[in-house]
């Protein structure tokens, strides 16, 4: 199983398009989108190519393999736009190779309270992962509250907090961040 992980468009559509050529490249059986997809919100500032209409298309052209999940700028009207359902607080993801489990969330209501996101695990076992988004900030070690379950966050695509943007690539059991 190969899935790529990206969080934080925020409507950004140049930096979609980024996306848009590693989902190609890397060829995914699943694209996992950690939420804030088309807006900015209220705390960040408006991403130089702001353009949520080019993120709907770029991203329902790829909508038979995403798997979605609600961040905190997300509206109701994304799903009345978006070919993907887009509005849960988390999904669960089961390896079958590895055996374990990869709880895909957003970060503010569920998160290894890492860099601001929610100090609130969900119930894991050792070897499974907590997959987030919302802070921005690049992710990957082991849970100083449960042993043996990995935290990873593949940064943002559209306003990376530390100036790259960023998704992840999950295979082989193994987690690994790349640069847009």
């Amino acid at each position: 199983m190969k899935l790529l992980i990206a969080s934080d468009i925020h409507g950004a559509a140049d930096a979609c398009a980024s996306l848009v050529k590693a989902i190609e490249i890397h060829e995914p059986d699943r694209v996992v989108l950690l939420g804030d997809l088309l807006y900015h919100g209220p705390r960040n500032d408006l991403p130089a190519d702001y353009a949520p209409k080019r993120v709907i298309a770029m991203l329902n052209a790829h909508a038979n393999r995403i798997v979605a999940i609600r961040g905190n700028c997300e509206a109701e009207v994304d799903q009345m736009v978006l070919d993907f359902p887009c509005m849960a607080t988390y999904n669960q993801i089961f390896d079958p190779a590895t055996g374990h489990v990869l709880f895909c969330t957003h970060g503010h209501v569920y998160g290894p309270g890492l860099h601001n996101s929610a100090h609130n695990l969900p119930n894991l076992a050792p070897g499974d992962a907590i997959v987030y988004g919302h802070t921005h900030i690049k992710v990957s070690e082991e849970s100083e509250q449960i042993p043996g379950v990995w935290c990873f966050n593949p940064g943002s695509v559209g306003i990376p907090k530390d100036g790259t943007a960023s998704f992840g690539i999950y295979q082989d059991g193994r987690f690994t961040h790349c640069l847009l």
